[in-house]
């Protein structure tokens, strides 16, 4: 598409798409949201950029095939995983380590499982969904 207005708009609406996608993604092991909604306003992103500047432009933009994203992403989800067997706990089973404190209540932050785990998820989606829209936008 050749419009300048939706150039320069689009530009603009990448980046607040891509700052409420990460958004989604931190809020998501408290509150609605999480790794699967994020990765698709991510997606959403670069589609608009894709359709304002053209594909070309959008692939060399991501620097990384959307196929190698996914990968990485399953791998972090499957570490993510594989970490409770360090514990003895299950499969998936959520870790958490409190930082200044023993509790949600009394600790200034906490590094989880579960958000590693989004973020896994986020990659994939986000890689699948890029895969699938310039695979269609290969065939037309």
């Amino acid at each position: 598409m050749n419009s300048i207005i939706f150039t320069a708009g689009a530009r603009i609406l990448v980046a607040l798409l891509f700052v409420f996608s990460l958004f989604m993604l931190l809020r998501g092991h408290h509150l609605p949201g999480g790794g699967f909604i994020g990765g698709l306003l991510g997606a959403v992103a670069f589609i608009v950029y894709s359709l304002a500047c053209g594909p070309a432009e959008a692939k060399s933009a991501l620097r990384v095939s959307p196929e190698g994203i996914a990968i990485v992403g399953l791998g972090i989800a499957l570490v993510a995983g594989l970490v409770s067997f360090l514990f003895g706990d299950p499969f998936f089973t959520g870790q958490w380590y409190w930082v200044g404190g023993d509790s949600y209540e009394t600790s200034l932050f906490s590094l989880n499982t579960v958000l590693v785990f989004d973020i896994g998820v986020y990659l994939v989606v986000l890689g699948s969904i890029l895969s699938l829209a310039y695979a269609f936008e290969e065939e037309t």
